[in-house]
């Protein structure tokens, strides 16, 4: 990361000297691809984030460099994406809800994992997988820029485009649909999704 240049700065500088935009690339592609990769699978996440970086280097001369961090733009331009490929990302939830694996986690099994914790968290894993499937894909897609990207309401706003209160209300609508749908099937403890 080159000190002091934000990459408002950065993405100025790459209008004229294009290699620059691979700073941008360093900065954010890791971060997106983990995105991707939880919401679609690893094959199709190599793909989109190629994608999302080829659009966001094609549109670079509009980025607004009032902005200073461009991981909003960038989620925004991947989740846009997203709704391409809505088709692939709903069957992995919907294998993900019948199997309970989950076959883009990056944990590693140990055998000291205790049996009885496994099978909780696989049936909390499926019953939530579901839950996410049933979303409406706007509350979904805010929910999980907020929960996997770690991108701030505000961001969440710049990345799809709505009032930071229009935030708010896909969040709370879509907790409230997943602390429901997870009290109905038994999991009463608090979960992170759900705050």
């Amino acid at each position: 990361m080159v000190a002091g240049r934000s990459d408002a700065e950065i993405i100025a500088r790459s209008t004229a000297c294009p290699e620059e935009f691979a700073r941008i690339f360093d900065r954010h592609a890791g971060v997106l691809h983990n995105y991707l990769r939880r919401r679609i699978g690893l094959p199709e996440a190599d793909d989109l984030l190629a994608e999302t970086f080829l659009l966001a280097f094609r549109a670079r001369d509009r980025y607004d460099p009032a902005v200073t961090d461009a991981r909003p733009w960038l989620f925004g331009i991947a989740t846009n994406l997203l709704r391409r490929s809505a088709r692939a990302e709903a069957r992995a939830y919907r294998a993900l809800a019948r199997s309970g694996l989950d076959p883009v986690a990056s944990g590693d099994d140990r055998f000291t994992d205790r049996v009885a914790e496994r099978v909780d968290a696989g049936a909390t894993m499926r019953s939530l997988a579901g839950a996410l499937g049933r979303l409406p894909r706007r509350d979904r897609d805010a929910l999980l820029l907020y929960a996997w990207a770690d991108l701030s309401y505000d961001e969440i706003a710049r990345a799809l485009e709505i009032p930071v209160g229009t935030v708010r209300s896909r969040l709370h609508r879509a907790r409230r649909q997943l602390r429901a749908a997870l009290e109905r099937l038994g999991h009463t403890q608090e979960d992170p999704w759900t705050r």
